[in-house]
């Protein structure tokens, strides 16, 4: 089969860490050709979507004393070639968020292609139609107590009434300005006036829930079905645990509450074509559903001894719309 991933820079990912790559040295490891490009090489012509592609073969890491390996170099690329992407089994789009205009452009790129003929994970609808805070506000028995709101009172009252409260910008990442709000914080209006830009943006404000400290697991999940979960846990004065501004991370089963919250979501996940997902729970609350470019597979590999992106290929292999590998 051939796949196509939609990425930032190669040159800019760790490969210790990045779940793109451990999906496309899966793809690799089972003889599938993997083809890379970026947003920005997308475009429409005749009907049809077209990008500039590189082939890229792997180096792959090795997991040595419990420390991911990576080689160097770890990639080498081929001559970059235009292709119709209807000529792909599966696209990947995996660009990290945030968001942008941009972003929303290529998701109509990729709605030109034949999903009959071609996959495409996530589903370019999906992608658009799921903000990854708004997303879980449908699922009721499922989250915390959350409004949305770019009303200061609103915000104000809210957090007064749990005794305390963390506020989301919609459309960040990697926990980039998420806020934690004290009712008797001497700041609290700026910050509030800050994150809503004066009243004009809404933003999501959720109970803070105090098994935060204990850590806030990632559960990956495959066509609506649990396939591992890694926790995140806060370090130092921090109270958030992303990875990406310090967490510690540490091996966590699936609990009971975990397969039903899973479960709760996976109607609508398999409605939306929403196939490859991160779910972050904190204290058995659902608290966002990630469906740009989830990641985790590299420290769940790593911690429970697995290969999930193995686990994605043999799904996708006889999930295709073709009817397996071709």
């Amino acid at each position: 089969m051939k796949f196509a991933f939609i990425i930032d820079p190669i040159q800019g990912l760790d490969p210790g860490h990045d779940s793109s790559v451990a999906l496309m040295e899966a793809a690799q490891s089972r003889g599938h050709q993997v083809w890379i490009t970026q947003m920005s090489e997308l475009r429409v012509a005749q009907g049809q979507a077209w990008a500039t592609l590189q082939a890229v073969t792997l180096n792959p890491v090795s997991l040595q004393e419990g420390r991911w390996q990576v080689p160097s170099p770890w990639y080498h690329l081929g001559h970059p070639q235009e292709l119709c992407l209807g000529e792909m089994d599966a696209v990947f789009m995996r660009k990290d968020p945030p968001v942008t205009i941009p972003y929303l452009y290529a998701t109509y790129v990729l709605d030109a292609l034949d999903p009959q003929r071609t996959l495409v994970l996530n589903s370019p609808q999906g992608l658009r139609s799921a903000n990854e805070k708004m997303y879980a506000l449908q699922f009721t028995g499922a989250i915390p107590e959350t409004i949305v709101s770019a009303r200061k009172a609103s915000i104000i009252e809210f957090a007064q009434a749990q005794g305390q409260a963390v506020l989301k910008p919609l459309g960040g990442k990697a926990g980039e300005g998420i806020l934690f709000l004290d009712p008797d914080d001497r700041n609290l209006n700026s910050l509030i006036e800050i994150s809503t830009h004066q009243g004009q943006v809404p933003v999501m404000v959720q109970a803070y829930l105090p098994a935060a400290k204990e850590g806030d697991k990632r559960i990956i999940v495959l066509h609506g079905e649990p396939i591992g979960a890694v926790n995140r846990v806060p370090t130092g004065q921090e109270f958030r645990g992303n990875m990406a501004v310090g967490g510690r991370v540490e091996a966590v089963p699936l609990t009971d509450r975990d397969r039903d919250i899973c479960a709760q979501l996976a109607p609508a996940l398999r409605r939306d074509g929403l196939y490859f997902v991160g779910l972050d729970v904190i204290g058995g609350y659902l608290t966002e559903v990630n469906v740009t470019s989830p990641t985790g597979i590299r420290e769940i590999d790593r911690l429970d001894g697995v290969c999930l992106g193995q686990q994605v290929m043999e799904w996708l292999e006889a999930f295709h719309p073709q009817g397996g590998p071709v």
